[in-house]
């Protein structure tokens, strides 16, 4: 395709011709000793010459009108504001999410491109599984959301083939000098490295198609809701399963294939207490208390005896450590969640389709990620024994 400088330059040549065989054809006619045949024939050049120049003025404007949407598009996301600078991301999500759910609403290779995707193929925009922007994917699955409280104490990436080491620090490979000695088991035995894997999700997005012609603004919050909510839930129920499918088993804290050591009293809060204490200090610093909300208030009703304080607004903490309300956890889990990782590989893909009938649009998220507790000597699970 030509560059607009390039259509420039060949409007100004076309423009020229044009000019020249009206001056000759407005001389020659006034002119009777000009055979006709040559007057028709210039006209005839002339007009050939002026459906070019329309033809090409047309793609001209089209591609300048585009360039200038750039512009504009980039200074709103260079913003000083923050604010303007989300709207304007906002926007142009809900532009892609409408290209791709209505081709004939607007071009998604531009809105693709101006989100910061560098197609290299039509069948990476065009047909069957499509990739999603790089922006796109960074902020649909990297960023922490609410729904999922988890990703606020957890670590969450989007690293493909990822391998870390189970340790932050190095011991110079004497499991005997670890002051944990369970940890040094865990690591002489399952070695130092964690590699995490690729297991398949598919979230789906139904949006009617009354907001697909509505605003950019409300696309694009009624889909992202949908795929981070999608995504939020999948990663709960893998991560607390009671009894996760084989496959799954090595995301769950209660599997056996993990095999937490769970500490045991006459109630979880007491229970709570033992586990906090039988974790290794490198552990204790920067433990969390991740517990259901059932628990929780329970907990805090028997120990506040109905006094004002159990309405204030007040952090969540139990024995000097925060507590994280997850309603998926059966039993409460304590320990430091940064060695707790959720990864996602980079090529997420989407489908789009609409059911014609009910007027339905349908966004399909498909997405390849792994949990792994990358050191489970970090973690215990408290139980009671009146609950067990």
């Amino acid at each position: 395709m030509a560059s607009l400088y390039e259509l420039k330059e060949h409007l100004a040549m076309l423009g020229a011709q044009i000019s020249e065989d009206a001056t000759w054809i407005a001389e020659k006619a006034a002119k009777p000793e000009t055979p006709m045949e040559d007057i028709d024939k210039r006209t005839a050049h002339r007009d050939d010459l002026q459906k070019r120049f329309d033809l090409l003025k047309a793609e001209h404007d089209k591609i300048e009108d585009e360039q200038r949407a750039r512009v504009k598009a980039k200074a709103e996301l260079m913003s000083d504001d923050e604010g303007d600078r989300k709207t304007a991301k906002a926007k142009l999500r809900g532009e892609f999410y409408r290209a791709v759910l209505d081709p004939e609403s607007g071009d998604a290779r531009k809105a693709y491109q101006m989100l910061g995707g560098i197609p290299a193929l039509d069948a990476d925009l065009g047909y069957g599984s499509k990739l999603l922007p790089s922006t796109m994917t960074n902020e649909l699955i990297t960023e922490p959301l609410v729904e999922n409280p988890m990703r606020a104490i957890v670590r969450v990436s989007n690293i493909t083939g990822l391998e870390e080491p189970k340790l932050l620090f190095d011991m110079d490979g004497v499991f005997d000098s670890i002051t944990d000695k369970e940890t040094a088991r865990e690591v002489e035995m399952e070695g130092d490295l964690v590699v995490y894997g690729r297991n398949k999700v598919k979230v789906r997005a139904r949006v009617s198609d009354t907001i697909v012609h509505g605003s950019a603004l409300n696309i694009s919050g009624e889909i992202d809701n949908a795929l981070r909510s999608g995504l939020a839930a999948n990663e709960m129920a893998r991560m607390f399963a009671a009894t996760p499918a084989t496959d799954y088993a090595h995301m769950s804290f209660y599997s056996t294939v993990n095999a937490v050591k769970a500490v045991t009293a006459a109630t979880k809060q007491e229970a709570i207490g033992k586990a906090l204490a039988d974790l290794n200090i490198a552990y204790r610093r920067n433990a969390r208390i991740v517990m259901n909300a059932t628990d929780w208030f329970d907990m805090w009703g028997q120990n506040l005896n109905q006094s004002g304080m159990f309405f204030e607004n007040r952090p969540l903490t139990l024995f000097g450590k925060p507590v994280v309300l997850v309603d998926d956890a059966i039993d409460p889990v304590v320990g430091d969640f940064g060695y707790a990782r959720i990864n996602y590989d980079i090529n997420a893909t989407y489908d789009a389709d609409k059911d014609v009938d009910g007027g339905i649009y349908k966004f399909v998220l498909t997405a390849w990620y792994d949990i792994k507790l990358r050191m489970k000597a970090a973690f215990r699970i408290a139980k009671s024994t009146a609950n067990p």
